[in-house]
């Protein structure tokens, strides 16, 4: 699973190949925490998350949401995602 970006110690990476399950969405992991959001929405799917991270996270997919859509169609054609800028 590559990671696509990462800032302020948050990591943030999509599966690759054509078997992963909709919605589009992210892994996203900082410290001990995992989560799951979606691309889409924005909103944590799945896991817990820190407040604060979460509106980080919430934050970049809003500013990269085209190029997460782009890098999940990518990832749906067995190809590897392209890194996105982080929040800076």
């Amino acid at each position: 699973m590559p990671t696509i970006s990462m800032f302020f110690g948050i990591i943030i990476r999509m599966y690759f190949g054509p078997k992963e399950h909709n919605p589009p969405h992210i892994h996203v992991y900082y410290q001990d925490f995992t989560a799951t959001f979606g691309i889409e929405s924005g909103e944590l799917l799945v896991g817990e998350f820190p407040r604060k991270q979460t509106k980080m996270v919430e934050a970049w997919i809003e500013i990269h949401k085209e190029e997460l859509i782009a890098d999940w169609e990518l990832c749906q054609n067995g190809e590897k995602p392209f890194k996105i800028d982080p929040l800076k």
